[in-house]
């Protein structure tokens, strides 16, 4: 006989079992779904990059991730067309100006150490520097509002004057930059008072990080970034110093060509374009920004704090149509390193980069899902911003 106990312990038994059952059930319908909606997003991310460039051709590498997860990562083309060489994940760009967000973290790292200040003026740092760089502070030249001249117009005015200086075999370094700063009596506008682009200020914040940490700039950034955050493969290039592995070679297209155009007469400057990295390091350096790894997120809270006129009015980009010129007389929002103008209605950090060859770009949408996207290209003729515009577009306009 078998007792009333044992009949209800039976009947939780196997109801606890059908329970399970359900419940295993419902997680691989559920895990199914994912997959299925993470395939289909992925077709969706593929035909933005379908024919824009050839497997025999310099092409680009794309990563998207949401919340610190990888949900496209594909390689497209030949680091050069010499060796052949597929691009892959660890495939080394020239990341042009998208290596100003690394040198902002510098400089705020070394103002958290307690060894630099924002308001720090030109002057205290480089008691040489002219008169006109008394107002300019350390905040002004992470924000692009120190009116300092353009350095690269300041080489054609030499060389006009004087004749041909530097050349892609004797390129320009970040001391003569700031030799050509200090001939000057004064600035484009007063600090503060507008807004320009300025690779010039980024060079001498790259001075600055070596002159205040004692060190090289891109040692002190191997130390206090790259080491920590293991991004093993990603440099500061310095021609004669160091080699970069795995290199893609810059490309443009000529009478309907694609040429290797590598080297400018600009290309060593370090602070406002000499870095080199890859999408596996880049998916650290973003891990890095979304858990606040390198600093707290108080003390990266002025990074994203778009700056403000000193009348307190929105800067706009010059009208003036030029080269670093993104969007003539638009407003813009620029923190320490970062573009911060909204998208769709979504908060953005984002940079491009772009220089000889290379063209380069960082999306990332730090409200809802935290997408991430990441560009990089080793020929001038494609347009990175754009395609990376249209894949955010895939995940803003829906809900996957």
């Amino acid at each position: 006989m078998i007792c009333c106990g044992a009949r209800e312990r039976g009947s939780v038994k196997r109801k606890l079992i059908i329970t399970m059952v359900a419940l295993l059930a419902l997680g691989t319908a559920s895990s199914t779904s994912a997959q299925s909606s993470e395939a289909a997003i992925g077709k969706k991310i593929a035909s933005v990059f379908s024919g824009v460039t050839s497997p025999e051709a310099p092409g680009l590498a794309v990563l998207v991730r949401k919340n610190g997860r990888t949900m496209f990562e594909r390689c497209y083309g030949v680091s050069d067309l010499r060796s052949k060489a597929k691009i892959d994940a660890r495939t080394n760009f020239r990341l042009a100006s998208f290596t100003k967000q690394f040198t902002a973290m510098a400089i705020m790292l070394l103002v958290h150490d307690g060894n630099l200040r924002y308001d720090q003026p030109l002057t205290e740092l480089f008691p040489d520097f002219p008169a006109y760089g008394k107002t300019i502070a350390v905040r002004n030249l992470l924000n692009h509002t120190s009116g300092l001249p353009d350095y690269e117009e300041l080489m054609d005015a030499l060389e006009k004057k004087s004749g041909p200086t530097w050349t892609p075999e004797k390129q320009i370094q970040d001391a003569e930059v700031l030799e050509l700063l200090k001939k000057e009596r004064t600035d484009k506008f007063a600090p503060g008072t507008s807004w320009s682009y300025s690779n010039s200020g980024y060079v001498v914040l790259g001075l600055i990080v070596a002159k205040v940490s004692k060190e090289p700039y891109g040692d002190f950034l191997r130390a206090r970034i790259f080491a920590p955050l293991k991004m093993n493969h990603t440099i500061v290039f310095q021609k004669g110093k160091n080699v970069v592995t795995n290199r893609a070679f810059g490309h443009s297209e000529e009478n309907n060509t694609l040429k290797e155009t590598d080297q400018s007469s600009t290309s060593a400057t370090l602070g406002d374009g000499g870095l080199y990295s890859n999408l596996e390091d880049l998916a650290k350096w973003d891990d890095a920004l979304r858990n606040h790894t390198l600093m707290t997120e108080k003390d990266f809270q002025p990074a994203l704090t778009p700056v403000t006129l000193t009348d307190g009015s929105e800067p706009h980009w010059p009208k003036e149509a030029n080269d670093d010129n993104l969007h003539p007389g638009k407003p813009v929002s620029y923190g320490f390193g970062w573009f911060l103008d909204p998208y769709q209605g979504r908060q953005r950090m984002w940079h491009t980069g772009s220089t000889m060859g290379f063209r380069a770009v960082i999306q990332r949408f730090t409200d809802g899902d935290g997408l991430s996207v990441i560009i990089l290209s080793n020929r001038t003729d494609l347009e990175p911003e754009k395609l990376a515009l249209q894949v955010a577009d895939l995940f803003l306009s829906s809900k996957n």
